[in-house]
């Protein structure tokens, strides 16, 4: 059961702001696609990676592999910092200027991302990650063809990559091209591993499409997966409204608003499906 631990809703507003919402939430799984120095680089082997470095400071591959943990970890200075630090070690490193091109694009420097991941390109142009890299700063330059050449161009190099079918996905959706996205998101969910943003983004072209049955379906998987993922709940919760099933689209929006009290599309959610502030919801 779900109760709501949060102060009484606002009055409903169009639904179709919810999906909006929450179609605007979903993008970039994980840090460094594709990469198979970062692929190694988690959390417990920072100070490894940092004796490796004291004992060899002109380890490139260290450097990069740091790089990718501080970036996932945020610290985009410091990861910045490594990457430069990389590419100054081996000027030929395409991994250290992707990934340097990642932290670029992830702060909104579009020029400077888009010159990381050229200069990657020019080193390997076999190289599917930072074609998926360069698509995703294309898209959000609204460069919409370029951005599909480079998804395009990823996929026929790494067949394999989850990433680039679901940024593509991303981009299809976008495009208001919703039976070509849910195809893309079907080939990326089995090649991604323990992520909802899949899922979520399935659901929402589901929902474009008025199969509102296959989205919750698509959107349980999503909070299974990922039970504090915020935009997976609320847009369940309009899947379930949709359906007419006012008790689980009621849970939902309650657990979207125990993650985030203030998230206003699913305070809107809560109160179009006679949601009470204190009464506890069946999710499931």
């Amino acid at each position: 059961m779900v109760q709501l631990r949060t102060h009484a809703p606002h009055a409903a507003m169009l639904v179709a702001a919810l999906a909006l919402g929450a179609c605007g939430t979903t993008g970039t799984i994980g840090t460094v696609a594709d990469d198979p120095d970062a692929a190694q680089a988690t959390p417990a082997n920072i100070a490894s990676l940092s004796e490796v470095i004291q004992r060899n400071p002109n380890d490139a591959q260290a450097y990069n592999m740091r790089g990718s943990v501080l970036g996932r970890a945020g610290r985009n200075q410091e990861a910045l910092a490594d990457f430069d630090k990389a590419v100054s070690v081996d000027a030929n490193y395409a991994q250290a200027y992707a990934n340097r091109g990642q932290v670029h694009r992830q702060m909104k420097q579009f020029d400077l991302a888009l010159a990381d991941y050229n200069k990657a390109l020019a080193i390997d142009q076999n190289y599917a990650a930072a074609y998926v890299g360069r698509g995703q700063v294309f898209r959000a330059q609204g460069r919409a063809l370029d951005a599909l050449n480079d998804y395009n161009r990823a996929i026929q190099m790494a067949p394999n990559s989850g990433q680039a079918y679901y940024q593509r996905g991303l981009l299809y959706q976008a495009q208001g091209q919703h039976k070509y996205a849910v195809d893309d998101f079907t080939t990326a969910i089995p090649l991604i591993h323990g992520q909802a943003e899949p899922y979520v983004a399935r659901g929402l072209s589901q929902l474009a499409l008025g199969d509102a049955k296959a989205a919750a379906s698509d959107l349980d998987e999503a909070v299974q997966t990922e039970p504090a993922n915020l935009t997976a709940w609320t847009s369940r919760g309009l899947a379930y409204e949709r359906l007419g099933d006012k008790e689980k689209a009621a849970g939902s929006y309650a657990k979207a608003l125990n993650i985030n009290r203030d998230h206003d599309a699913s305070k809107k959610g809560f109160a179009r499906v006679g949601g009470q502030t204190g009464r506890a919801y069946q999710a499931f």
